[in-house]
C-alpha cells in the first residue's frame, strides 16, 4: 500500500467517524522542501485519536500490520509490514510513563520488516511539570495543537480530503516563510518551549544540521539559557538524538552549535577542554576541537555509520589531559589513545550505550594511532598481525577513522599520507591472506589441550592457548596445525608444572 492509498483510507475512516484528520509536522515540511517522507507520517485527529486509530486498524488484517496504543497520550501508531514476509503474533504492553517507555513483551518477535509507520494523535494541548518532560494532556483545536509543537517549520498541517487529497496548508506561525528563509524558531517563547521539553534543544541542533538551517537569535540564546534543563531528559533520549545528529550530511554544523551554546557540557563536558591553542617559546599545537569536528565531517564523507562518526568525536578526547611541552619534542600527547579508551568508556556509560557499541567505540579510540606506527619500512609483519587480530571485524572502520584524521590544509602532504594508507592497506591484505587471519584462533583448541595434559578447564589452559597464538602472531611459528602441535609439545610441561600455583590464584 502506497501513501496515496493510505490517505484515501484515512479519508474513508474520517467520513465513517465524522472526524477531521490532518497530516502534520515533518510530512508537510518535507513536502514543501521537495523531500519525500519515506518512513513516518503523523496525523492529528480532531476528536479521539485512539478511537480513530482503532477504527482505522479494522480495515487491515494482521498480515498488513499492527496497531500499538499509547493510552496516556491519546495516541496510537499503525505499523505496516512488507507484504512478502511472514509475521507472528506479538503482545504489546504499554507503560504509563511516556512514549519512550513503551514495553514490548513478545510472545515471539515480529519477523517481518517494518515497511513504514503512521501515527494518530488527538489534537491536544500540554501542561508540563517542572521536574519532568512528561506533560498533562488535554483535548484542543488543531490550531492550539500546532502551537505546542517545537518549531514553526514543524507547526503546519493539511486536512485530508476526498480521494486522499490534501487541502491548503494551515500555517498559523509563519512556517512557510521560515522554510524559505531557512530559519528555525519556536511558535511559543523559546524559553517556554525549551523549559517545557528540553529535548527540543537537541532537536533544534539536529534540524539545523539536517536541514542546513540557521537557528533564530532568540531561540539560540534560549538554548544557552535553558541548557541545564537537559538534566531532566533521560540519557537514552539524549543518545538517540545525538545519533540522529551524527546521521546528518555534515554533523559539524550541529556540533559547533552544541559547543557555542554550551549545551554539550550537559552530556559530554570533556569536549570543551579540546578548544583553544597554547603557545610556549614560539611553539603551538593545533586547535584540537576544530580538528575533531573536521575528522567527524571527513568520516561522514566516507561512511554513513553514525557510530563510526561518533568515534571521530571521541578519538582525541584525552589530549587535554595528556598534553605536555618539552624542549626537545615540543607539544606531545603521549598515550592519549589509552586514556581516551578509558574516557570513552565513561562517556558511553553515562549516555547508556550498549555494551556492543561501547566496545566498538573504545576499540577505535584505543587503536586509532596504531596504523601510523605500522607505516615505517622497518616494521615487521608481527605488529600488523597483532592489529588485525586485536581490531578484528572493525579494521575497515578503523582505517576510515585514520584516513579522516588527516586534516592538514597542505594538499601535497595530505596526498602523501593518504598514499601511505593505500600501501598499508595492501600490506594488511597480504598478511591476512598469507597467514590465514580471517578467522584466526589457535590451531590447538582448549579441548585438545585438556585431553593431552589432563588439565581441567581453567587459567592454565587459557595461558597455553594464548602462548600458541602469540607465537603465531609474533612469527615464531606459522599458522599451521602441525607447527602449532610441535610448539605445544615443547611448552606444555612448563605450564603443567605451574598449573597448581595458577589455579590457586
Amino acid at each position: 500500500m502506497d501513501k496515496q492509498e493510505i490517505f484515501q483510507k484515512i479519508y474513508q475512516v474520517s467520513e465513517e467517524t465524522s472526524t477531521d484528520v490532518y497530516v502534520v509536522g515533518g510530512y508537510v515540511r518535507d513536502e514543501l522542501l521537495g523531500i519525500e517522507k519515506k518512513k513516518d507520517i503523523d496525523f492529528v485527529v480532531g476528536d479521539n485519536g485512539l478511537e480513530f486509530a482503532r477504527h482505522f486498524s479494522t480495515h487491515f488484517s494482521e498480515e498488513d500490520g499492527r496497531l500499538v496504543e499509547f493510552l496516556d497520550f491519546d495516541t496510537a501508531r499503525f505499523i505496516f509490514f512488507a507484504p512478502e514476509e511472514d509475521v507472528v503474533k506479538t503482545k504489546i504492553v504499554i507503560g504509563g510513563q511516556g512514549l519512550e517507555e513503551v514495553i514490548v513483551e513478545g510472545l515471539e518477535k515480529i519477523k517481518k520488516r517494518v515497511l513504514f509507520e503512521i501515527e494518530f494523535a488527538g489534537a491536544r494541548s500540554e501542561i508540563y511539570d517542572k521536574e519532568s518532560r512528561k506533560p498533562l494532556v488535554t483535548a484542543t483545536s488543531i490550531e492550539n495543537d500546532l502551537l505546542r509543537r517545537d518549531f514553526t517549520v514543524n507547526a503546519m498541517a493539511r486536512k485530508v480530503s476526498k480521494d486522499g487529497k490534501l487541502e491548503k496548508i494551515i500555517d498559523p506561525f509563519g512556517g512557510q516563510k521560515d522554510l524559505v528563509d531557512k530559519v528555525l524558531r519556536t511558535p511559543l517563547n523559546p524559553n517556554e518551549t525549551f523549559s517545557d521539553d528540553p529535548l527540543r534543544m537537541l532537536r533544534a541542533v539536529r534540524f539545523a544540521s539536517q536541514l542546513d538551517f540557521a537557528i533564530e537569535e532568540n531561540t539560540l540564546r534560549a538554548i544557552h539559557t535553558n541548557r541545564k534543563r537537559l538534566g531532566i531528559v533521560s540519557k537514552e533520549r539524549i543518545q538517540e538524538e545525538l545519533m540522529k545528529l551524527f546521521a546528518t550530511v555534515k554533523p559539524s554544523v550541529g556540533l559547533v552549535i552544541l559547543y557555542q551554546t554550551k549545551l554539550i557540557d550537559e552530556f559530554i563536558p570533556e569536549m570543551t577542554a579540546l578548544a583553544g591553542v597554547e603557545e610556549v617559546k614560539g611553539y603551538s599545537h593545533k586547535d584540537n576541537l576544530s580538528h575533531t569536528f573536521a575528522v567527524v565531517d571527513n568520516i561522514a564523507e566516507n561512511s554513513n555509520k553514525p557510530l563510526l562518526r561518533f568515534s571521530g568525536l571521541l578519538h582525541d578526547i584525552a589530549k587535554p589531559d595528556t598534553k605536555k611541552f618539552t624542549a626537545d619534542r615540543g607539544w606531545t600527547f603521549d598515550m592519549h589513545e589509552h586514556l581516551g579508551k578509558k574516557m570513552t568508556r565513561e562517556i558511553c556509560h553515562r549516555l547508556k550505550f550498549s555494551k556492543k557499541d561501547t566496545d566498538y567505540l573504545t576499540k577505535l579510540v584505543r587503536y586509532h594511532l596504531q596504523p601510523i606506527a605500522l607505516m615505517d619500512k622497518g616494521v615487521t609483519d608481527s605488529p600488523v598481525r597483532r592489529m588485525v587480530i586485536d581490531v578484528g571485524e572493525d579494521l575497515d572502520d578503523l582505517l576510515v577513522l585514520c584516513r579522516a584524521d588527516i586534516t592538514t590544509g597542505n594538499q601535497n602532504k595530505k596526498a602523501r599520507r593518504l598514499k601511505n594508507y593505500d600501501v598499508l592497506e595492501k600490506r594488511i591484505a597480504e598478511v591476512i591472506e598469507r597467514d590465514k587471519l580471517k578467522s584466526f584462533q589457535s590451531p590447538i583448541r582448549g579441548e585438545e589441550i585438556m585431553e593431552i595434559t589432563g588439565l581441567k578447564a581453567g587459567p592454565t589452559v587459557g595461558k597455553i592457548k594464548k602462548r600458541i597464538e602469540d607465537a603465531i602472531l609474533d612469527g615464531a611459528i606459522a599458522n599451521d596445525r602441525d607447527e602449532a602441535r610441535v610448539f605445544f609439545e615443547s611448552i606444555k610441561d612448563e605450564y603443567i608444572s605451574k598449573a597448581g600455583e595458577w589455579e590457586k590464584n
